[in-house]
């Protein structure tokens, strides 16, 4: 039976409980950003090469952060419960699990990185260039699983504002570094792709450790009881697994898919390798709303279940995504007046670059239109719980995305224009069997 609510989540706490979250999420991108940024006027191997390496380290985050989401969704239900004590064990036993994860990872990139890249790279320069970037690159993994967890903890009780703090250390240590050790400046020696690995290591370190000290004075958090180490609790701990384990395959297979995507290009030679990680790059700068209402709602939804108040569940979402959509179109707006000025400051003195990319730039923007509505109501589906249902959602968008993207630039020589059309058609398949999943009510009565 659902609850009926006395008053509904209003667009200015939507907006005040993700704001933080997204910038949260462009410091985030700032790490990939930077090293695009700085390697940019390195060369265009280096700049194709990040574009290649970058996708799979951020396959590896992701796995990090998919994990992190379903803790997130039930910290946020536990906390919409009223129960503290769940708060906590629900906590720990995310970043107990995110320890382990972090050294699984780190041995199959360590051992397994070489094996994998040459499965997928035919350029030696490309090959190499990315193993170089990558040996310094691991070493962050630690950091970065424990650190979402911690922010997973604080999106949960919906307190995200030092989340934005945080990011913004993170993001200044990180160009910082970049700067010195890619170009040898100040003393330090000149890395170039090596540096912006550990550049990026850095800053999740000094970030990290800045996180830990405002827990150790946040006085805020002594009714959680955070200090009193709790055992190992299996059972929540496979709980949090069966709800982000779809999560994170999700994650995967479109991260995957994109991987792919760039191995597919990559046979089309440097020159189009390097335009299409412009365009990836432009692509995350402008994403970087949805990033923040997707996690916003994975929060505000799980709660309001909490609470009771299910019948919150449509309106919250339908408000997210208008902001979502309008906080996407303003910046969106920005690359059609500024264009080339965006472009050179990502890859100065590459007209040729430009010719290749600019003509992707429309189909763009259609794709952060559909991205910016459908990830809403997707991660919406996925705050009441409905985690595998995405992740069979996620496998279809992402086989025909493959088989399309392959037909065009294997079977029909469509090029690299034609080969991003692939994002239009994922984004339609998704928001149709996500709409249909969603308003079929069948989410409802999911145990989280």
């Amino acid at each position: 039976m659902i609850k009926k609510s006395r008053a509904e989540v209003s667009y200015g706490k939507i907006f005040a409980i993700s704001a933080p979250i997204m910038l949260a999420s462009a410091g985030q991108n700032v790490v990939t950003l930077a090293d695009s940024f700085f390697l940019g006027r390195v060369g265009d191997a280096e700049f194709g090469a990040i574009g290649f390496v970058g996708v799979f380290y951020l396959i590896v985050a992701a796995i990090g952060y998919g994990f992190s989401r379903g803790g997130q969704i039930m910290i946020a239900r536990r906390e919409g419960e009223g129960d503290l004590d769940g708060v906590a064990k629900a906590t720990y036993s995310l970043l107990y699990f995110e320890l382990a994860l972090a050294v699984l990872m780190f041995l199959l990139m360590y051992f397994g990185a070489y094996y994998f890249f040459a499965a997928f790279v035919n350029s030696d320069v490309i090959f190499y260039k990315s193993l170089e970037y990558l040996d310094y690159r691991m070493w962050g993994v630690f950091f970065s699983y424990l650190g979402v967890g911690i922010i997973a903890f604080y999106s949960g009780i919906a307190r995200t504002t030092f989340i934005f703090i945080d990011t913004l250390i993170l993001g200044a240590t990180n160009i910082f570094f970049n700067y010195t050790l890619i170009f040898g400046k100040f003393g330090f020696p000149e890395m170039g792709i090596a540096g912006a690995g550990l550049a990026s290591t850095i800053a999740e370190i000094v970030a990290f450790v800045a996180f830990l000290i405002y827990i150790f004075f946040d006085t805020n958090l002594r009714k959680y009881r955070l200090f009193r180490l709790p055992k190992v609790d299996i059972d929540i701990i496979k709980t949090q697994f069966k709800i982000a384990g779809p999560i994170v395959a999700q994650m995967v297979v479109g991260l995957g898919s994109w991987f792919i995507f760039f191995s597919i290009v990559e046979n089309l030679g440097e020159r189009d390798m390097a335009a299409a990680n412009m365009v990836r790059v432009i692509y995350l700068m402008l994403s970087i709303p949805c990033w923040g209402f997707c996690s916003g709602i994975n929060t505000l939804v799980s709660q309001e279940i909490g609470r009771g108040r299910i019948d919150q569940v449509f309106p919250i979402t339908h408000k997210t995504a208008w902001l979502c959509f309008i906080s996407t179109m303003l910046l969106t707006l920005l690359l059609f007046i500024f264009p080339d000025a965006i472009m050179s400051a990502i890859r100065p003195d590459s007209s040729l670059i430009y010719d290749i990319a600019r003509p992707t730039l429309p189909i763009l923007a259609v794709i952060l239109v559909l991205f910016s509505v459908g990830s809403i109501y997707f991660n919406g589906m996925a705050g009441t719980g409905a985690t595998q249902v995405g992740l069979y959602i996620q496998i279809i968008c992402a086989v025909v995305y493959l088989m399309y993207i392959y037909t065009v630039i294997e079977v029909i020589n469509g090029g690299l224009v034609l080969a991003w059309t692939a994002e239009i058609l994922y984004w339609v398949i998704m928001i149709g069997l996500t709409l249909w999943y969603f308003f079929s009510r069948r989410w409802m009565g999911i145990k989280v």
